[in-house]
């Protein structure tokens, strides 16, 4: 896959986990309040959430064979999102809620029940990442140069 591809992803993904950082924010203890240390901490989450995108990106590549698959993803392709997305978002949630203790939620946050993780984190997993594929591919396409 081209760096420029797995760039852009990283890109888009980090720019729009970002502002659904933000807008989860106040579902965390400490972030109920917006301030500059909120802010850094979003954006810091954020990163993370386009490495999360790039590792179902590779995941697609791996399972479909096809290093373009989220171009054109087809059920299967949405299946690879949705399946890694989820897997993705409980692991990360399960560990820092239950092994690292590094956030909690506040009343607000609707969870899964047996795992005691956050819905809205796995929701960001499993909306976000097709938005994200369908915006690089639609500018991916269009800057190609026409032969």
């Amino acid at each position: 896959m081209p760096k420029r591809t797995l760039i852009s992803v990283f890109t888009v993904a980090v720019l729009l986990n970002y502002l659904w950082e933000l807008a989860q924010a106040p579902l965390y203890v400490g972030l109920e309040g917006y301030n500059a240390g909120m802010f850094w901490h979003c954006f810091v989450a954020s990163l993370g959430d386009g490495i999360m995108v790039l590792l179902i990106v590779v995941a697609g590549s791996i399972v479909l064979r096809q290093s373009d698959w989220f171009v054109s993803p087809g059920v299967r392709g949405y299946l690879v999102m949705i399946t890694a997305g989820i897997f993705l978002a409980m692991l990360v949630e399960w560990g820092a809620m239950h092994i690292l203790d590094r956030w909690e939620y506040t009343p607000s946050m609707p969870t899964l029940p047996v795992f005691h993780i956050g819905l809205v984190p796995i929701a960001q997993m499993l909306i976000l990442p097709p938005l994200i594929f369908r915006i690089v591919a639609t500018w991916s396409y269009n800057t190609r140069p026409q032969v």
